[in-house]
């Protein structure tokens, strides 16, 4: 059997209650988000309704098997990780300038960059107020979850110090944004489950690796897709001018001595006027087929195998392989 998750999943029962959980992972997320005021419940459901992958709950339910993951604090943990990281959408798409979300208008096309930045700060306190219920512990977790997550939007948008190396800079980023969080959802599911700190902080470390590579891999996929598989405009990134391992690959090779002419005129066109669609999707195309977009991809395979063997200590079983399956399918998609 193969589940519909973005976890490939083989083992027919580990299938049955993951899905069933992840049912209850939604009800409880609908519920969090509803509010009185008509304003800020529309708003609040726009990206719920909107669907996604539901990455981080589902890790937070997969490794609790490790455990008992019948505890209702597991639901609850799930749910923590998917509002905080829907109330981060909010404000990445406006940072970003992004128009689309899930296929979907971006909050801030539909009411405004000031009501969907207000609405990613209720998400935070809905967050807030479930992971309250959980205790002081995992309340000191999910705080600083939300500093790196907070430190690695600010470090994008300042860029790197002077002397600093932009590689090494964006991949910090990369772990504060989104590996963070995707550590944190491991972290607390295999917590709420009982899971001894061993295996904890395995699943915990897993998460840090496969996150970055998550990342790189959709940096590849923004480029090589139509739009359809991110339910983003492909190339959003480049005209609003944010960094990607791509580019940044390109910009230090045209920096060196080895710089050809083909590196010079795709860089041309990168640092062109992007505002209209043919001048972005020509930087797209000119991009897509430069090797740095290989570069970027062997990174994340790289990473995608260094998370593998963090798993090592895992007990053999349907768990393991389906993280194991994950870090293949998440190198697969990006080639």
């Amino acid at each position: 059997m193969t589940s519909t998750t973005a976890f490939p999943l083989a083992d027919p029962d580990l299938t049955e209650r993951l899905a069933a959980r992840l049912a209850l992972v939604e009800e409880s997320l609908r519920t969090a988000v509803a509010h009185a005021d008509s304003l800020a419940d529309e708003a609040s459901r726009h990206l719920v309704n909107a669907g996604g992958k539901r990455l981080r709950p589902m890790l937070a339910l997969l490794v609790a098997e490790l455990g008992d993951g019948a505890r209702r604090e597991v639901i609850d943990a799930a749910v923590v990780v998917e509002l905080t990281h829907l109330a981060t959408l909010y404000h990445d798409d406006v940072m970003d300038s992004a128009p689309l979300r899930r296929g979907a208008p971006s909050a801030h096309e539909v009411w405004g960059n000031s009501v969907a930045i207000l609405t990613g700060d209720l998400l935070f306190a809905r967050a807030s107020s479930t992971v309250a219920g959980l205790g002081p512990e995992a309340v000191r977790i999910q705080a600083r979850t939300f500093e790196r997550l907070c430190l690695g939007q600010l470090h994008e948008t300042v860029g790197p110090r002077e002397g600093e190396d932009p590689v090494e800079h964006y991949l910090q980023v990369l772990a504060d944004k989104t590996a963070s969080l995707i550590a944190t959802s491991a972290r607390l599911g295999a917590m709420f489950a009982g899971c001894p700190p061993d295996v904890v902080a395995t699943v915990t470390e897993f998460g840090e690796k496969i996150g970055v590579a998550f990342q790189l891999a959709d940096d590849v996929i923004d480029l090589a897709s139509d739009g359809s598989v991110t339910g983003k405009t492909p190339g959003t990134d480049l005209r609003e001018r944010v960094p990607t391992m791509p580019a940044l690959l390109l910009r230090a090779r045209v920096a060196g001595p080895d710089a050809t002419d083909d590196d010079r005129a795709v860089l041309a066109l990168l640092d062109a006027d992007l505002t209209g669609d043919d001048a972005l999707a020509a930087a797209v195309a000119a991009l897509r087929t430069h090797d740095v977009v290989g570069q970027t991809r062997d990174r994340a395979v790289a990473l995608a195998r260094e998370a593998v063997r963090e798993l090592g200590p895992l007990p053999d079983g349907p768990v393991k392989d389906a993280l194991v399956s994950f870090a293949d399918a998440l190198v697969d998609r990006a080639a």
